[in-house]
């Protein structure tokens, strides 16, 4: 068993480095062959790219994506190799605006160098990235400050117009094109943030109180006009009620008048008095948490009020009259 995973680790080992030893001769190869074509004046662009030839120093040529051949004993040489690609360059300008905010522009600048002109690119403009960024801040720095730090958030697209149309004119000249100009964020300083927020929760908890204050009046309003409908059908109910008893009473006045000889009409509703008092005496005493009390509360004195009553209408009668 042990000479089993012995001879395992040894053709394992030994597999391991046959792959590395022929990596070795692959690059080997590849090496040799790139210097094998520079010996025979060769030379390969890659695509995307252009190449700049130059003769004993001085631009000759464009090269273009491909296999070309340049003759190095006659002073044919590469100067260096130029990307056509989109390129990116994010630029933080810190400003100030109109209403004294510190605020941090970030834009964002897509551009490519021209194959037409691209020896413009490459000999013009020592660091391009630096060029495009001194553009960016000379025209933030020129914009913003005119403005409110409201105004800045709602203008962004007209700041990215305005550091566009300046850096097309400008890089245009050097053979670069700008593929677009973007204002992907304004940061301001983080005293105004939270000043800003609270300033907006401020006007928004207002807002609420507002609509929550026109609720509440509504709400009394229709509870106010529920309970005025609702007494006035009570009222309508009452009055119905009285009306009804007054009839009754009437009738049983009459017929009790007409059944009993010798009785009044004055005796009748002494009758009626004293019933509806005892009715109400047993009405009270049903409850055990009635507070009502007649004072005087005797029978006799529901005589003495049915007079005062007679009294009241005789005298109320009289005035009419």
């Amino acid at each position: 068993m042990e000479i089993c995973k012995w001879l395992e680790a040894e053709e394992l080992q030994s597999a391991c480095g046959e792959v590395e030893r022929r990596g070795h001769v692959v690059r080997g190869s590849i090496s040799d062959v790139a210097n094998w074509l520079h010996a025979l004046c060769c030379l390969q662009v890659d695509q995307s790219k252009v190449a700049i030839k130059e003769t004993f120093g001085k631009f000759d040529d464009v090269l273009q994506p491909g296999f070309h051949c340049l003759p190095w004993i006659f002073g044919q040489q590469v100067a260096g190799y130029l990307s056509l690609r989109v390129q990116q360059l994010d630029v933080r300008c810190e400003t100030k605006s109109k209403d004294n905010v510190f605020v941090t522009v970030v834009a964002s600048i897509q551009y490519r160098a021209l194959a037409e002109k691209a020896s413009d690119a490459f000999y013009k403009l020592s660091n391009t990235k630096e060029q495009i960024q001194s553009y960016v801040f000379d025209v933030i720095r020129a914009s913003v400050p005119k403005l409110n730090l409201d105004d800045v958030f709602e203008q962004k697209n007209d700041i990215a117009k305005a550091v566009e149309q300046e850096l097309e004119k400008a890089m245009s000249t050097y053979g670069y094109e700008i593929v677009q100009t973007l204002i992907v964020d304004i940061e301001p300083d983080d005293h105004v943030k939270r000043a800003m927020n609270e300033i907006n929760a401020a006007a928004r908890m207002r807002v609420a109180a507002n609509e929550k204050a026109e609720a509440e009046k509504i709400l009394q309003i229709k509870r106010a006009e529920g309970d005025a409908e609702s007494k006035y059908l009570a009222g309508l109910g009452i009055a119905r009620q009285r009306q009804a008893i007054v009839d009754g009473l009437r009738d049983s006045v009459l017929a009790f008048s007409a059944n009993v000889p010798g009785t009044t009409a004055k005796d009748v509703m002494d009758m009626v008095l004293v019933t509806q008092y005892f009715d109400t005496m047993k009405e009270i005493g049903a409850s055990s948490k009635s507070s009502s009390v007649f004072i005087p509360h005797g029978p006799g004195a529901v005589k003495d009020i049915a007079s005062q009553i007679r009294e009241g209408l005789l005298q109320a009668n009289s005035t009419l009259l």
